[in-house]
């Protein structure tokens, strides 16, 4: 039984020691410097999954969540009223063209929709 037991606890340490290879040899995530811009994209791109515009990229499928998407829209224009007179100019024009951007998607899927009920 002894025998049996050292045995299976040296394959445990043996698949542990090549997981542990394994993963520093692969490639450790690095983050991007946080910043505004990465900030409201990353926020703009969440709301394109959530509109049907840009593919889950977990489940590779095209899905809409209106709620969603209208409370990440809704997100990026409080940001846009909390932070005016702080930001660059082009931290200005990307707000802008982003919330004007994913206005535009919401608004448009929206009337479609209520035209062809």
């Amino acid at each position: 039984m002894e025998e049996n037991k050292k045995n299976v606890d040296e394959q445990w340490k043996q698949a542990v020691e090549k997981e542990k290879d394994a993963l520093k040899s692969e490639k450790e995530f690095v983050a991007p410097n946080p910043d505004f811009n990465f900030f409201i994209t990353t926020l703009s791109l969440q709301a394109s999954i959530a509109l049907g515009q840009v593919p889950n990229p977990v489940s590779k499928k095209t899905e809409e969540d209106k709620p969603q998407a209208k409370f990440l829209i809704d997100t990026l224009g409080m940001l846009q009223e909390k932070t005016k007179g702080n930001l660059t100019k082009e931290e200005i024009d990307l707000l802008e063209n982003l919330l004007y951007e994913l206005r535009m998607v919401y608004l448009s899927e929206n009337t479609s929709r209520s035209n062809t009920s």
